[in-house]
């Protein structure tokens, strides 16, 4: 296996059950893989459905990480790690226990059967936007060419509710 010297930005989504303990177990399932190392993760915020409008609201975040893996190994494990937290295999758009989505790995873009990098749905979803600029607002998006911050201004359709008072980590360490 390679250095973890692969940097990607992971989505967080969850709208059945226990939504925190959902995105709070997703980090850590994939926290116990020796082949990623969480760089830093954003606040979550409370947002209307996407697509499906007929369910319950979601709560939404998004991790920085640095990792050894391979775009397709990594979305692997995110798969995995849906299965682990309980993920049920419904319609698209529809209710979730937890979604882990690769928006950005490095400055990669790639599209095949499986996978599609940058994410092709980014640019339009203030829910992904906000806690994206929250982690790097200067990124620069690889095929659009347009700053994060810039791609949240333009977005039309606005679902985020509120920020939660809630973080990713089940105890964040102080720094003193």
């Amino acid at each position: 296996m390679s250095d973890k010297n692969h940097i990607a930005y992971i989505a967080l989504g969850s709208n059945v059950g226990d939504r925190i303990n959902n995105l709070r177990n997703a980090v850590g399932y994939l926290l116990e893989s020796n082949a990623v190392d969480l760089i830093s993760s954003s606040s979550v915020y409370e947002s209307l459905p996407y697509g499906n409008h007929n369910q319950q609201k979601f709560y939404n975040a998004v991790i920085k990480i640095r990792t050894s893996l391979l775009p397709l190994e990594l979305f692997y494990l995110l798969k995995k790690t849906e299965l682990k937290v309980g993920r049920q295999l419904r319609e698209r758009w529809g209710p979730r226990e937890i979604d882990l989505d690769i928006l950005f790995y490095d400055d990669l873009i790639l599209a095949n059967d499986v996978l599609t990098l940058p994410h092709k749905g980014i640019h339009l979803r203030d829910f992904v936007l906000l806690p994206l600029v929250e982690l790097d607002r200067n990124f620069i998006h690889p095929s659009l060419r347009i700053s994060l911050i810039e791609l949240l201004n333009r977005v039309q359709d606005r679902t985020i509710i509120s920020k939660i008072d809630e973080t990713l980590l089940k105890q964040e360490k102080e720094i003193g």
